[in-house]
């Protein structure tokens, strides 16, 4: 890092490292299998995981720590989010995610919010049917932890709507989104809803909450730290902040000292340093990353930092899509180089690549051997037998000789 005019200026390849660095990708992965102590230091980098429900390859929620540590027991995930002494939490962090419980008092004002603000559909439950709502957390303090359909299937043998599934999930998620009632634990992925003193751990509950302005600083200074290097807008986005309170908490974590404004080469925005942020010389990272992963998940960043635009695509009818339904960006040393879209065929026990792409004018060849060291390493840990010849794409001719 140079000084110009007293303003830090980082070159577009510092600036690239800074991000690996404090997303975990400039460590080696330990020796041996991954435990729990590879979890905390993954979860010091993430400081959360992304949930989503798509599951052709795995649940998102698992493969962010593949990609930094390799293959590792899934169950130290599950372990840590659904059996005590719990590490991990569900909420609304970025977008639903299992986050660490001590972050559960810095996300108060948020259940505090979802009360003053409410919900338009709730506020129709609760004016066509008083006492919908309560009556829901009632049930669930009766027989909880228990899932909406297991509610829906147990009601009182009686007409009417008070046990209309549509309208009971609701008040499940409503619940959930104040704060009145959390995950204990899913079931073929289905949440299972239960009371906060009967989750999660006492000393986290009886943690003072701090205020709202107190709690958005230390979000921003979090997530500075996971990001190394960031706009205002990059950092308000990775707890998903609303732009006027996050300017303020930038604004003053700068005055503190706890976030140093810098220019980024070829970075039209401000953009603020982690003072404690790593700078390595070199990163030497080969990893697939899923379209949920900290590192890739706001676009724009990605493409201000890699030059790799990134869409997901299971939305756009097949006809229309350019490089897949569940695409992975792939990362080799400090840059993105290729996309691989990719299924796990169980019935067939094989990872199958419908199609995979080289990017950034990275040599096909270079790309597809280190790719297929990465999806032979992503197979076997899901359990298959070996990975089917790629389908189509510019890398699908020498990836399949790589892996043949």
């Amino acid at each position: 890092m140079t000084q110009i005019l007293g303003t830090a200026v980082l070159s577009a390849a510092q600036a690239r490292r800074i991000a690996l660095a404090a997303q975990g990708f400039a460590e080696r992965p330990p020796a041996g299998v991954p435990g729990p102590r590879a979890l905390r230091k993954v979860l010091g980098h993430t400081g959360l995981f992304q949930i989503d429900s798509v599951n052709v390859l795995v649940r998102s929620h698992y493969l962010p720590m593949f990609s930094r540590v390799g293959p590792y027991p899934r169950e130290l995930v599950d372990r840590a989010a659904y059996q005590r002494p719990l590490r991990l939490f569900e909420y609304w962090g970025h977008e639903a995610s299992l986050l660490p419980v001590e972050l559960h008092p810095l996300l108060r004002w948020r259940m505090a919010n979802a009360h003053a603000e409410s919900w338009a559909s709730v506020r129709r439950v609760q004016a066509d049917n008083p006492g919908f709502v309560q009556g829901v957390l009632a049930a669930v303090a009766e027989r909880g932890p228990v899932s909406a359909g297991e509610l829906e299937s147990e009601r009182p043998k009686r007409s009417g709507p008070w046990w209309d599934w549509h309208d009971t999930k609701l008040a499940l998620e409503w619940l959930f989104r104040t704060g009145e009632l959390t995950t204990a634990g899913r079931r073929n992925f289905e949440r299972l809803y239960d009371l906060p003193e009967r989750v999660l751990p006492a000393e986290i509950l009886a943690a003072p909450t701090p205020g709202a302005g107190a709690a958005h600083r230390e979000l921003i200074r979090i997530a500075a730290a996971l990001l190394g290097v960031a706009t205002e807008r990059d950092l308000r986005d990775y707890f998903r902040l609303r732009p006027a309170a996050s300017r303020v908490a930038v604004a003053e974590l700068v005055e503190e000292g706890a976030l140093v404004p810098v220019t980024v080469e070829g970075w039209a925005q401000q953009a603020y340093l982690d003072p404690r942020a790593r700078v390595p010389r070199r990163v030497s990272a080969a990893a697939l990353l899923s379209p949920f992963d900290s590192l890739v998940w706001e676009r724009a960043r990605t493409e201000r930092l890699w030059n790799f635009r990134y869409r997901l695509e299971i939305y756009t009818p097949a006809p229309q899509r350019v490089y897949g339904y569940y695409v992975l960006p792939f990362l080799l040393g400090d840059a993105l180089v290729g996309r691989v879209d990719v299924k796990a065929d169980r019935k067939a026990g094989v990872l199958r690549v419908p199609a995979a792409w080289s990017e950034n004018g990275r040599p096909p060849g270079e790309v597809a051997e280190a790719l297929a060291g990465q999806l032979t390493s992503l197979a076997g840990w899901l359990g298959l037998s070996g990975v089917a010849p790629p389908e189509r794409g510019d890398l699908a001719v020498p990836l399949a000789a790589a892996l043949a």
